[in-house]
């Protein structure tokens, strides 16, 4: 169980206000809930290739710990952002692990079951994360909610919750988001993509 959103949201606060030891009282607050993510994240990925969910949260925590101008507003504002750069270290991730093996033959294991053409560690991550941009550029909430959902791993209630919006709100966006993005990365395949 997450601790009191109030109490995360307060040690934001005074870590943006400069506060040197908020950061250290956050993260065990917010670890649990990120491990979580990042467990399921490779627990489907297989292979030599794959990043190990403690190595995830810790350069995800690396990156959190060097952002000198933290701004956050909420913690939703945080858990965005987290996927955010959750989502920059698989990409970074995979374009390695491409680049070290170039056309091995891997088996792709999905990203999400929802949007199962993008497997971790594939190229089609890095697609994905082109089109993640290209939808954020025209509707930022659309490319949040994939974000928390696919990369955070929040569940639709907790994505509504989140985004201040209905449960109904998120599925339909949601279910739009996939075939937009499915589009964008697999322009060649069917028509009529998995929804």
């Amino acid at each position: 169980m997450e601790p009191n959103p109030g109490e995360i949201t307060l040690l934001l606060t005074r870590w943006k206000d400069g506060e040197p030891d908020a950061f250290e009282k956050l993260i065990p607050l917010v670890y649990p809930h990120l491990r979580r993510v990042a467990a399921g994240y490779v627990r489907r990925e297989k292979g030599p290739g794959e990043i190990q969910a403690t190595s995830l949260v810790n350069e995800l925590c690396l990156r959190l710990l060097n952002q000198r101008s933290a701004a956050w507003e909420d913690r939703a504002h945080f858990y965005a952002f987290s996927a955010k750069v959750m989502r920059m270290i698989l990409i970074d991730h995979a374009r390695e692990y491409q680049a070290q093996r170039r056309g091995a033959g891997a088996e792709h294991i999905p990203l999400h079951e929802d949007i199962p053409w993008v497997g971790l560690g594939s190229l089609e991550l890095i697609d994905l994360n082109r089109a993640l941009d290209s939808l954020a550029a025209i509707d930022a909430p659309k490319a949040q909610m994939v974000e928390l959902r696919y990369f955070l791993g929040c569940t639709a209630e907790e994505t509504a919750a989140l985004m201040n919006v209905s449960k109904a709100t998120v599925d339909r966006e949601l279910k739009y988001s996939r075939a937009w993005l499915y589009q964008r990365i697999e322009p060649n395949k069917s028509r009529n993509p998995p929804v």
